[in-house]
């Protein structure tokens, strides 16, 4: 296989142990059952403009709380994950869900929702059905061949109205060429410790899922091969620490100066639409 063409990932790498301790959001989704999003997906989600009413395909559905988030709003919401975990576990979330809503409204029609098993390079779905499509920390878990393919694929099925909503992190630029000087900077705090050479190995799994990892700018040229338009911007998680004044400074710096802060923002935001 050609250099441009690499094996996808094996689905086996996405266990049950994988989503309950490695994939983002599993610390919430433990502690409140998946009845609550976690920051990261909450802050995408909203950003999606979900509306009662709408058709809503999530790519790469992992746990399902998506899913059923989508199911409380009122949502047409359906779900595909190519790991046999993933469609387990959201099969378990989503008839809980329906169980509870049941349970307060028996009167109520039954909320219309699904998950299958599907590659996200062949979308079981007709042409223009869905308002929006969400592809949450997906992105990063699919070589550049298979991404494109995937995003003609979310083209297909999206209205000519609808809008695509990515999520990836980490940015690019941030391990690349940013995490070093932060080690070292560490390093001299006496704060090595949490720090590895390489940032995947922060959580080891990474190292061998994280294969297309992107910036801000190589997300928008990939959107705009699939056809779409598209906003991207980065952000970053909220940092709690208590630091001196010169610490906050640094901070301030690296996080609100472009093009500085282009190189310390963790995460990828985007939305497109056809153009």
């Amino acid at each position: 296989m050609s250099e441009n063409k690499k094996k996808p990932l094996s689905s086996d790498l996405y266990t049950e142990e994988y989503f309950l301790t490695a994939c983002e959001g599993f610390d919430i989704f433990i502690e409140f059952e998946g009845e609550h999003l976690s920051r990261r997906l909450n802050d995408a989600f909203e950003v999606a403009n979900v509306l009662p009413g709408m058709k809503l395909l999530d790519v790469g559905c992992g746990r399902g709380e998506i899913i059923t988030h989508c199911m409380r709003l009122g949502v047409e919401a359906y779900g595909i994950d190519y790991a046999e975990a993933a469609i387990s576990m959201t099969n378990k979330i989503i008839d809980d869900e329906i169980t509870r809503l049941k349970a307060e409204s028996p009167d109520a029609p039954s909320p219309k929702t699904g998950i299958c098993r599907s590659d996200a390079k062949k979308l079981p779905f007709p042409d223009k059905y869905f308002d929006r499509a969400l592809m949450f920390d997906v992105v990063e878990h699919l070589h550049p061949w298979e991404l494109h393919e995937a995003m003609l694929e979310v083209r297909r099925v999206l209205k000519d109205d609808g809008r695509f909503i990515i999520h990836t992190a980490p940015n690019k630029w941030y391990d690349d060429h940013a995490y070093p000087w932060v080690r070292r900077f560490r390093a001299l705090l006496g704060q090595r410790e949490g720090y590895p050479k390489d940032p995947r190995a922060i959580t080891p799994v990474n190292q061998h899922v994280h294969v297309n990892e992107q910036d801000m700018f190589s997300m928008g040229r990939t959107l705009k091969k699939a056809g779409f338009s598209s906003n991207v911007w980065l952000d970053s998680p909220p940092q709690d620490r208590q630091e001196n004044a010169v610490m906050r400074l640094l901070h301030k710096i690296a996080f609100d100066l472009p093009p500085i802060r282009w190189f310390f923002e963790r995460e990828v935001f985007a939305v497109a639409e056809k153009e």
